[in-house]
């Protein structure tokens, strides 16, 4: 529960913002029901007029032109409403997707592990859009399903008080069943979400991974999981529309009841057979009037059933953002204090790094990085040479210690698996550097020895590649990382195996490239195990148990 409440909190944060939005919303479903009672007296009144005054039809043309006006002004306060409701959903979303995003970035890509892209996809895309309808319907409505029925039973009262006692008493079913209904529906759509985040996962890893399932003859198994996931998915949305119409059809039969209550006695006062009470001064046009007022009375209640599940699907999805939201930063927070000497790019000084699952993983070291050389970290697996980079990079922050940076620092990350979109070589360069030219992508590309594989490709930058680089070897998925590089300016460079399983050409042409990234004054930062990296460092620091040794060349 204090989950939900936690929800419950965020959402109401999210709305306080567009109250100006969300009131006029409210206003102009005011004068939509407003309008809609002057017409049904209007209708009632003209009914009356020709069937018990008998006055012709051509003395009522104003009438009729009146009731036609209304119900187009009618029709344009129901635009309103909705533009307004629509309106302040769409800021909203915009607000709580900016704020998840903004969240993600503050997570860092090491605090981002434990997380499926897959399921930040739900969160970022489905979750965001759950919240639609509670803002842009429930939240106008509820506003309304308390005003509307009040005026309604309050010109009920003034024709018959006790019809307007009738529509009193069954009032409170709706609003009780309502309620009963909310306690299960909001536990059905987190279920629902987590059965879709489950189900997204589990596809993507399948597609991720299909051509290693060929090769093992495990196709067929694989497709029987994905349809088993999609089953439970599938059974679960039916169980969440089933309740969806269960209670609408209860809400519907306990309004209609009500109606055919108010028919009965409306029916039976305007015969006589009732004494008692005001039913003796009911006349035609009374009796219509209560008549067509009932439906009214219970619409504004009937509409807010309807979006009550919309309320339950923002919540179950705000749960689900709000623990994400709740996750703490690793990053450092805040302005980073730039190096005590000169020519000092970047400084750690008696850092540790802790790990929750693992303890002390680093530290403490001391460390100093000049601008412009080229430092060399080996160490067997599970040393903390990634941890290392990942804190020089500021995606983790030290337990302790300090971390200093030099104020105009930039830096560059690339590892054994850089990032390849699906698009051009030209969308792939700009990841870096989103205004860069085409001579400045060819001059990054052929300071990176692809060159000359440019110039034979038809389509030269506007070569399209496939999911993760397919269209290229290994070793040119990492020469095109490196060209993005070339392309950032950054004077920090962060490398993380960029040579591993790569045969000894494409190796060559990776440390040449590296060499000419040395050559612009960049400081280049390489973890790897290979011999050939390192021997291209001015230092060389091997990593043991978390601490620093230095490396002799000789």
């Amino acid at each position: 529960m204090a989950g939900a409440l936690t929800a419950r909190a965020w959402l109401a944060r999210l709305t306080r913002r567009e109250r100006g939005r969300l009131g006029l919303a409210v206003v102009c479903g005011l004068a939509a029901g407003a309008l809609t009672l002057a017409q049904l007296s209007l209708l009632a009144w003209l009914v009356a007029a020709l069937l018990v005054e008998g006055r012709p039809l051509a003395d009522l043309a104003p009438a009729f032109a009146g009731l036609a006006a209304l119900i187009m002004v009618r029709a344009l306060a129901q635009w309103g409403q909705e533009t307004a409701g629509l309106a302040a959903s769409l800021r909203l979303r915009r607000r709580a997707r900016a704020e998840l995003l903004d969240h993600l970035a503050r997570l860092g890509p090491v605090g981002l592990t434990g997380h499926h892209s897959a399921s930040l996809a739900n969160r970022l895309v489905d979750q965001v859009e759950a919240l639609d309808g509670y803002v842009a319907r429930f939240l106008p409505q509820r506003n309304l399903a308390l005003a509307l029925p009040l005026l309604v039973v309050v010109v009920v009262a003034w024709l018959d008080w006790l019809a307007a006692l009738f529509l009193l008493l069954s009032a409170p079913l709706i609003p009780l069943f309502m309620a009963l209904v909310g306690m299960g529906a909001q536990r059905l759509n987190q279920q629902q979400f987590d059965a879709v985040a489950r189900l997204s996962r589990h596809f993507i890893d399948r597609v991720r991974g299909i051509a290693t399932l060929q090769l093992f003859g495990r196709t067929a198994d694989a497709t029987r999981e994905v349809q088993a996931v999609a089953d439970d998915y599938r059974r679960r949305s039916l169980r969440t529309l089933r309740l969806a119409f269960l209670s609408s059809a209860v809400l519907e039969f306990f309004a209609a009841v009500a109606i055919a209550v108010v028919a009965i006695y409306v029916g039976f006062g305007l015969l006589g057979y009732i004494t008692f009470g005001p039913a003796d001064e009911l006349t035609l046009f009374s009796g219509l009037l209560v008549l067509l007022f009932a439906p009214e009375f219970f619409q504004p209640l009937r509409s807010l059933a309807q979006h009550y599940h919309d309320r339950a699907a923002a919540l179950g999805a705000a749960e689900g953002m709000v623990a994400l939201l709740d996750e703490t930063p690793r990053r450092p927070v805040g302005a980073v204090a730039a190096p005590d000497a000169a020519g000092v790019l970047a400084e750690l000084e008696a850092v540790t790094v802790v790990h929750p699952e693992r303890g002390r993983v680093l530290g403490p070291l001391d460390l100093v990085l000049a601008r412009g050389e080229i430092l060399a970290l080996s160490g067997p697996s599970g040393a903390g040479k990634s941890t290392l980079l990942q804190l020089l990079a500021g995606f983790v922050a030290p337990e302790s210690g300090k971390r200093r940076l030099a104020r105009d620092a930039s830096f560059a990350w690339m590892d054994q698996r850089p990032l390849l979109i699906h698009g051009s070589l030209a969308d792939n360069l700009r990841l870096a550097a989103p205004e860069a030219d085409a001579a400045a992508l060819h001059r990054a590309l052929s300071a990176v020895g692809l060159g000359e594989l440019i110039a034979t490709l038809p389509a030269g930058l506007e070569t399209r590649l496939g999911e993760r680089g397919a269209g290229l070897s290994g070793g040119q998925a990492q020469r095109l990382a490196l060209a993005r590089i070339f392309l950032s300016r950054a004077e920090l460079v962060l490398l993380d195996e960029p040579t591993a399983s790569m045969d000894a050409a494409s190796e060559a042409a990776v440390l040449e490239a590296l060499g000419a990234l040395a050559a612009e004054g960049r400081t280049l930062v390489i973890a790897s195990h290979q011999s050939a990296p390192l021997a291209i460092a001015d230092r060389h620091l091997r990593l043991r148990d978390g601490l620093l040794a230095e490396v002799d060349h000789g």
